[in-house]
């Protein structure tokens, strides 16, 4: 579904540390390092600045092959003393065989490995959950680039939409601490641009063919 997705940390090195304890647990492996970011496939992060604030109150689901990779990565995290947002286990909520384990890492984002029967079957990231001022004008702005961005409308009640293109999700949900300061890079098959959502998350489509 995405092209990447960027956060922006405090700390790169206490980032990068984190990542790269519990991303490997799940088979997910560095693939780059360079002086303006890191990245694991299609999960990307760089360092804040004064213009690009630390990434606040995101959540983002990572792809776990198995239950037995979701219970390594929680473990991971938490021997290395990372804090603990939710041990792993069913999750029914979300659907009759989910299954996750939840950290925080250090910008205090929720980073989950997720097992489920409609995971992904490629990339690093399963999916990801937004928290919005208003759900009213977001889901306005995503109906809007959707056909641009490949998405589509899955589900929608009074306070969330979820979009998926098939392959991965993500999810706007009305609530607090509103989530800020992420950045979703989408294919697309227009001339590259950037914009942003009501809430000043970063939005950006580029296209590989021009």
């Amino acid at each position: 579904m995405f092209e990447h997705v960027t956060i922006r940390v405090s700390d790169r090195a206490a980032s990068e540390l984190f990542y790269d304890t519990v991303l490997p647990a799940i088979g997910i492996e560095r693939t780059a390092a360079a002086e303006a970011f890191t990245e694991w496939g299609d999960f990307r992060l760089t360092t804040a600045g004064a213009d690009d604030e630390v990434t606040r109150g995101l959540h983002i689901g990572f792809r776990a092959t198995t239950t037995e990779l979701v219970d390594a990565f929680w473990n991971a995290g938490v021997e290395e003393g990372f804090r603990d947002d939710g041990e792993p286990g069913p999750r029914t909520i979300y659907g009759p065989d989910y299954y996750g384990g939840f950290l925080l890492d250090p910008d205090d984002n929720s980073a989950e490995a997720a097992h489920h029967a409609g995971l992904r079957t490629t990339g690093a990231i399963d999916h990801l959950w937004i928290r919005v001022a208003e759900i009213e004008e977001a889901k306005a702005f995503y109906k809007t680039i959707a056909p641009v961005a490949g998405f589509r409308l899955k589900t929608e009640d009074d306070d969330l939409a979820r979009y998926t293109s098939g392959d991965g999700s993500f999810t706007i949900i009305q609530g607090v601490p509103r989530t800020e300061n992420v950045h979703m890079t989408f294919a697309a098959s227009v001339d590259p641009f950037q914009t942003t959502d009501p809430d000043g998350n970063t939005i950006e489509f580029v296209n590989h063919n021009r």
